[in-house]
């Protein structure tokens, strides 16, 4: 195919699209703003790449809230399944962990990214490192000019002038970069948009997308921090004390839903597995109403009956805090959270001490701010898109990964829909430009 793409972001949706697109038969060409490819691909994979997740089809879907209808089709054609066989292809074999996830043997993401890297290369992607996207330089309708400019005979790679795939056809698009302190402009058929949301900005994703295709009149979801933390309201001496401490196996429960698993408490509040998983509703909770109230269980394996048995038992001279360790297990940071939330009589009634231990109350006032989060809520409305993802009032540029407006908890499922959504778009390009000659 006599045709030139460019695909702008060199993370997992921009390299699972500019791998399709190459073997398409299509000039790629990948664009982008940091010096190296994946910088927060390799990031999601200190401490193990989580892939995807094993979950039944049903309840992996709904980890896609309200955006589930527009990315069933999508994770139906590149699913969980399907991602462990493209990674077999690169040569790592993949395994389902003791929760359910799915890590590539080895757990490193590195080894992967290098043997993809590999792949494209030979598939002859072309890498542009540290060109910044600013924009579209003009009207589609308006490039047929700038080519005649171009042929009549700028410089391919001056400041400002356009640089011409060597299959770049009219129509096309005019796509202007800034690389140091210089501005490019490349012509190419089609680009795929795939410049991550807004969290992690030391690492390439800082949205500076979003005004340049609001003024294009593109609808854009205000972005939200998502798999982010929480600020609470502790006192000093609680966060001097237990900042950084980790809680283990605790539940939450929030709104009819009920977790377990573990968090860590920080100066500003909490964070962690755990409060990623019910981030989602807990920051609606904060928006409609200023705060949110969760109710930490410090005990799951235990009833109220039989913590209010135990903590009856006399403990003659050994002090509270000697007692709670002794009769329920409880010390250091959870000890903590219940003498930090807990008033003094309670602890005196072991009734009522039992209920605080099995529902302790923590007011959660503000999400950490988005540059914090994992990941990010909001972006390119699907209302903006096509099926195929493509942009419905500019032709030929599509989107993909976290540049779209959904979110999931971690897991594995944030990366699951960041290759599947970039190979969708992909798949739309070529049968865009095949329609289109």
């Amino acid at each position: 195919m006599d045709k030139s793409v460019a695909v702008i972001g060199a993370g997992p949706a921009g390299l699972m699209a500019a791998e399709v697109l190459a073997q398409a038969g299509v000039q790629v060409d990948v664009y982008e703003a940091m010096p190296s490819p994946g910088r927060k691909f390799l990031r999601a994979g200190v401490g193990g790449l989580n892939l995807t997740h094993s979950e039944p089809r049903e309840l992996f879907l709904a980890r896609y809230g309200a955006r589930r209808p527009q990315l069933e089709p999508v994770l139906g054609a590149f699913g969980p399944d399907e991602l462990r066989a493209w990674v077999r292809g690169l040569g790592f074999e993949s395994f389902v962990g003791s929760s359910g996830r799915v890590f590539p043997v080895g757990m490193k993401a590195s080894p992967l990214l290098r043997a993809w890297l590999k792949r494209l290369d030979e598939a002859g992607v072309v890498f542009h490192f540290g060109y910044r996207w600013g924009g579209f330089e003009m009207n589609h309708a308006d490039t047929q000019s700038t080519l005649g400019l171009a042929h009549a005979g700028w410089d391919r790679n001056g400041p400002g002038q356009a640089e011409i795939p060597k299959s770049a056809s009219v129509p096309g698009w005019k796509l202007r970069f800034e690389v140091g302190s210089e501005t490019r402009i490349i012509v190419a058929d089609a680009a795929v948009l795939a410049m991550g949301g807004g969290s992690w900005s030391r690492l390439g994703s800082d949205a500076a997308w979003v005004p340049l295709l609001a003024e294009r009149g593109v609808t854009i979801a205000p972005l939200k921090p998502a798999n982010c933390g929480f600020d609470v309201a502790w006192s000093e001496y609680f966060k001097n004390k237990f900042d950084g401490a980790p809680l283990k196996t605790v539940a939450i429960s929030f709104k009819g839903l009920r977790q377990q698993g573990e968090f860590i408490v920080t100066r500003e509040g909490v964070e962690g597995g755990l409060i990623y998983a019910l981030s989602a509703p807990i920051r609606e909770e904060v928006e409609a109403s200023g705060s949110a109230l969760i109710h930490l269980d410090l005990a799951p394996a235990w009833t109220p009956l039989r913590l209010a048995e135990a903590l009856s038992r006399p403990r003659g001279s050994r002090s509270l805090a000697a007692h709670l360790e002794r009769t329920v297990g409880l010390r250091g940071v959870k000890a903590g959270l219940l003498r930090e939330f807990v008033p003094h009589e309670t602890f005196v009634d072991p009734r009522r001490l039992a209920m605080a231990i099995k529902a302790l109350p923590i007011s959660l006032i503000a999400p950490r701010p988005i540059d914090e989060a994992i990941s990010t809520a909001g972006g390119v409305a699907f209302e903006a898109l096509d099926e195929r993802l493509m942009l419905k009032a500019m032709p030929g540029i599509f989107c993909a990964g976290e540049m779209l407006d959904w979110e999931a908890p971690t897991g594995g499922y944030l990366l699951t829909a960041c290759f599947a959504t970039g190979r969708w778009a992909a798949q739309g390009v070529v049968e865009w430009l095949g329609n289109s000659t």
